[in-house]
């Protein structure tokens, strides 16, 4: 009985030294996110136009990092919050934990250098080496050219400064240690080519992470061979959203839409008053940031549209709005 005890008590000690060996591997060797990339983000007028651009209208940065009104359809941007960090994502739409995104204005961000705040948008490292959760869409920007992530860096700095503090955030348990794994090097990407709709297209369809919300997901995860077919969803306070299946299927999806009405549907929202559609008159809600995409130039949503046409047709009917 002894014999057994000590030997109880000898693996109960190994399991205790291999894991906090692990923690040391964890803590020591992540997150591993290659080093801080050598950027000099001038704020010349050229950059600056296409960081506003890209940070609004394609990226959406200033989406996620700033208050929408859930109270008018599409959940425009409230005034005045601009980047001052944004609503967080937690339990109530299923999240494990609580994310808040950050004040990424002046405010906050004075302190971390051009090639800092590239880190943490295109690798996930964030101040003092902290890893960032990927709600914030990192992976996605890797894509980024160099040109590009150098314009939204220069824009952002010149962002009004907002002194807001958002909520720490909170991961349960192995995500606040997993995500330590999660940050990847960025290697500098060559500009797109425009003459190619499909390439081009591509390029604009991963920066705006179309992807990760018009594919269901199962525990945070991509369902493979689901890619694009909708049915991702969130719960909102007055009923259920559901991502659109935006595959060429021409029974489920936007397979019998010609380019000019892809885009017509993006422009709708254009008009000034679009950000003030009330809720009761639109008979749903929806969680595309319609009023931000629809700042999207036209040849820019026409490349969009050539790449989603090649993507592979998915028969899935989604009901993207159920009320409660």
């Amino acid at each position: 009985m002894k014999r057994f005890k000590k030997v109880l008590a000898f693996g109960a000690g190994v399991i205790v030294l291999a894991a906090a060996v692990g923690l040391a591997v964890l803590f020591l060797a992540y997150p591993d996110g290659g080093p801080v990339p050598e950027v000099s983000a001038a704020p010349t007028p050229a950059r600056l136009a296409r960081g506003e651009y890209l940070a609004n209208h394609v990226a959406v940065c200033i989406d996620c990092h700033s208050v929408r009104d859930w109270k008018k359809f599409s959940g425009p941007l409230v005034p005045g919050t601009t980047g001052g960090g944004g609503e967080s994502f937690d339990e109530r739409v299923g999240f494990p934990g609580s994310v808040a995104p950050s004040n990424i204005t002046p405010a906050n961000i004075a302190g971390m250098s051009d090639g800092e705040l590239a880190h943490a948008i295109v690798s996930g490292i964030g101040k003092g080496g902290r890893p960032l959760f990927p709600v914030m869409p990192y992976k996605a920007y890797a894509s980024l050219s160099q040109e590009d992530l150098e314009s939204i860096v220069a824009y952002i700095r010149a962002l009004s400064p907002l002194a807001n503090v958002v909520p720490e955030r909170r991961l349960d348990f192995p995500l606040n240690l997993l995500v330590r794994t999660m940050p990847a090097a960025y290697t500098p990407q060559p500009p797109p080519n425009k003459g190619n709709p499909y390439e081009y297209g591509k390029y604009l369809a991963t920066m705006a992470s179309c992807i990760e919300c018009h594919t269901p997901q199962e525990k945070g995860e991509l369902l493979k061979g689901k890619e694009y077919s909708g049915g991702w969803e969130i719960t909102a306070p007055d009923g259920t959203i559901r991502s659109a299946n935006i595959t060429p299927d021409e029974e489920t999806g936007i397979g019998l839409w010609t380019k000019d009405i892809f885009v017509a549907k993006f422009k709708e929202f254009e008009h000034a008053d679009s950000s003030k559609l009330d809720l009761a008159v639109m008979g749903r809600q929806t969680i595309m940031p319609w009023t931000m995409f629809a700042g999207m130039t036209e040849e820019d949503l026409g490349a969009l549209y050539e790449y989603l046409r090649t993507v592979p047709p998915i028969r899935n009917k989604v009901e993207t709005w159920t009320p409660r």
